[in-house]
Parts: structure tokens; sequence; C-alpha cells
């Protein structure tokens, strides 16, 4: 009986173990630049967080902290993550020039083609040739908005001179050579600033995507928007969820695996279709509003496409000055956002 006794308090014990270690729980905090009626939040953020918490059976915990509410500016995001003082952000990958070199090709016009879906799918797949821009923090997923549209609270733009002299918000440095190349002025800030400097004339407008209207109120500041024909836009931004490696590497394995399961491929095309979807409220709330919505002529969108294809040289030829072939990135970027496209 004594034996009996001793094997089944083993088993206790061990079931007892296997409990406990079941029971762990680890609460990471996710931070981010945008308010929480924002469809990044809303749409993408807190339902990536809630499936998580779901696939780990509670296990994880994620904390968001929107409006970057846990302290400094959006482009703090990055060496926050880095250095551990946030477990997860989401943060524009042009808030940090120069960090990122490679994954820039994402963003150039003529590269993006207006397909939110496409690029991001393309870049996820892409990530052995990125991967030098990301070797201090783990990458989730990467992806990008539907592209540019030029947002105007001045006089129409429609056309290639309309834009000469024209303050605009850039989203990213190679945003600012569009801007430079139509000849306009460009003008960096973080997006949560744009509404007030629209308002009291810092800026005339921005270079930013319709799926942002809602949340920061632009349909009551745009006079019009100005957009190139068959949905194409004026490049994009590109954008990460990435995690701090030490608070990703501490996780025992199984909940790596559903960190793994809800990264990277496995959530890129359901993340771009979400971003496509996010344009029509922005389409909505300018259409309520009234805002100009002007789609150029093919003979002006000539024009700019002539402005991008001089930019996508600057490009290669500038990271080319610090080792990196950019005409094979441009090359292998087209050919993968073709990929995504054709498998769709």
């Amino acid at each position: 009986m004594s034996m009996k006794r001793s094997l089944l308090s083993s088993l206790a014990a061990l079931a007892l173990s296997a409990t406990a270690g079941l029971a762990q729980e680890v609460t990471l905090t996710m931070h981010h630049f945008l308010p929480p009626v924002a469809a990044a939040h809303k749409g993408m953020l807190q339902p990536w967080a809630d499936k998580v918490i779901e696939d780990s059976d509670g296990r994880i915990a994620i904390e968001i902290f929107p409006s970057m509410s846990m302290g400094g500016k959006p482009p703090e995001l990055y060496s926050q993550v880095r250095d551990g003082s946030a477990d997860i952000v989401w943060t524009v990958l042009g808030y940090t020039p120069g960090v990122f070199p490679r994954s820039e090709v994402f963003e150039l016009p003529l590269v993006h083609a207006g397909s939110a879906t496409d690029t991001t799918v393309a870049m996820n797949a892409s990530m052995d040739m990125l991967a030098e821009d990301f070797d201090d923090v783990h990458v989730i997923f990467l992806h990008t908005h539907d592209g540019n549209v030029i947002h105007s609270a001045s006089d129409p733009i429609t056309s290639l001179e309309d834009a000469k002299g024209v303050k605009l918000r850039t989203p990213s440095r190679t945003g600012a050579w569009i801007i430079e190349g139509i000849g306009a002025e460009p003008v960096g800030m973080p997006v949560p600033a744009l509404p007030e400097a629209m308002s009291k004339g810092v800026v005339d407008g921005a270079l930013i995507p319709l799926e942002i209207v809602p949340p920061l109120k632009l349909q009551e500041l745009d006079k019009s928007i100005t957009e190139l024909p068959n949905g194409d836009r004026f490049g994009t931004a590109t954008f990460m969820v990435a995690m701090n490696k030490d608070a990703y590497d501490a996780l025992p394995d199984d909940l790596k695996a559903v960190i793994d399961a809800n990264s990277g491929a496995n959530v890129a095309g359901n993340v771009g279709a979400m971003w496509e979807g996010f344009e029509a409220g922005g389409e909505k709330a300018l259409e309520a509003a009234g805002v100009e919505r002007i789609v150029l002529s093919d003979e002006e969108a000539a024009k700019f496409n002539a402005v991008s294809e001089q930019i996508v040289q600057r490009w290669i030829d500038e990271v080319g000055e610090k080792g990196i072939d950019g005409a094979a990135l441009v090359e292998n970027a087209r050919a993968a956002i073709a990929a995504a496209n054709s498998g769709k």
C-alpha cells in the first residue's frame, strides 16, 4: 500500500507540476502611435492580440497602449522595442530613416502598385533579402497601407504644374523625394500632428492614404484629393509589428509557437486585405463631406510617373553607395509583388 501511495503521490506531483507549467502567464506590452478609434488599432492590432491570447489559452496577456501613452514620440517606437521599454510595437519604418535601407524598396513608386495585399504578402515573403534591416528586433510581420494620394487643404492639384510650391507632409524620406520631384515642398512630421499642421497652414496638405481620414478627421480639412488612374498610388509607407528579441527569446517554446503562428506569411494576406478594406472608411468620410476627388488624366499621370522613375533610380544609386545592390532589390521586390498578385 505504501508503495502504491508513493506512486500516486509522485503522479500527483507530476500532474501538479504540469498544471503549474500550463498556468504560466506572460504579460506583453504593445505600444503604438494612433488613437484607439483608428482602423489600425480596432481592425488589426486588437484582433491580433486577441487571437494570440486565445491561441495561448490565456497564458499570454497583451496590454495595448495607443496614442504613445507609454511615453515618447512616434519616431522613438523602434528604439523602445529594440531596447525593451516596450515588448511589442507597431511603427512606420520611415520614422527612423537609415535603419531599414533594404525595406525601403517596397515604399517606392512604381514598385508598390496600389495593392496593400500584394505588397504586404511580398514583403513577408522577402524576409531573406531584408533580414539585415531587422537584426536588432524580432519581426512579427511587415505590411504597407494601400498607398499615398495627395490631400490638399488649398487649391486642387490637377496637374504637375499645380503641385509646384505646395507644402506637403511627407511620410518618409522616399515620400519627400516624390514631393520634391513634383516641385512641392516636403514637411516631415508624424501623422498625428497633421490635422493641427493643416488647420494652421503649416502645410497645405499631405501624401497619405485614405484610411487615415476618419481618425484624424481630415474630411473637415481636405478640399480635394488627387489620385493616379487605375488605382496606382504615389508610393506607400512600410510598417512593422515587432517584438523585443529578449522578450521573444524568454518565452517557452510552445508560446513562441503561438507568436510564430500569428506572424509573417501566416497573416500577411489577411493583414494586406484589411488595409485595402480600411480605405472604404476614408472614401465614405470624404464623400459625405463633399471633398473633391481628382483622378489625374493619363497625360498628367505620365508626367508624375516620369518623376517616379527618377526617384527609383535615385534610390538605387544611393543604397549602392552603402554596398547594397538596389537594382536587384527593385527587381526582386517587383517580382515578389507580381507573384503575390498572380497567387490571389
